[in-house]
C-alpha cells in the first residue's frame, strides 16, 4: 500500500506539473507555485480503474478475466484516494460499475453485437 500511496502522491502533487509545463523554473514565482499546489488532481489509479472498467465492459462478456481483474484492482486501489489532494472518487465507482456490468453480461450470456 505504501507503493500505491507514493505513486498517487507523485501524480497528485505539483512535481509532475512543474516538470512537464514549467521547464524554466526561474520564471515561476512562489505565489504561482502555491496556486498550482492548491489545484486538485485526479488519482492515477482511479483513471486506470475507469479505463480497465471500459475494457471490461467491452470485452468482459467474452473474456471473464477482464471484469474480475478490474473489480479486484478497484478494491485494492480505492484506499489511495485522498480527499485533500484529489478531485473525486467517481473514477473508481465508474470503473467498478462497468466491470460489474461486464461480469453480469458474461454470467447472463449476453454479448455485444459489435464485438461478435
Amino acid at each position: 500500500m505504501k507503493f500505491f500511496n507514493k505513486v498517487s502522491d507523485f501524480f497528485g502533487t505539483t512535481k509532475l506539473k512543474e516538470k512537464l509545463f514549467y521547464k524554466d523554473r526561474a520564471g515561476i514565482t512562489e505565489a504561482d507555485r502555491e496556486y498550482i499546489s492548491r489545484i486538485k488532481g485526479q488519482n492515477p489509479f482511479g483513471i486506470l480503474s475507469m479505463l480497465l472498467g471500459g475494457i471490461s465492459f467491452a470485452f468482459g462478456p467474452i473474456y471473464v478475466a477482464f471484469p474480475i481483474i478490474t473489480i479486484i484492482f478497484c478494491f485494492l486501489t480505492y484506499g489511495t484516494y485522498d480527499r485533500e489532494k484529489e478531485d473525486n472518487p467517481w473514477t473508481f465507482f465508474i470503473g467498478f460499475c462497468l466491470a460489474l456490468i461486464g461480469l453480469f453480461m458474461y454470467l447472463g450470456g449476453v454479448v455485444h453485437e459489435l464485438i461478435v
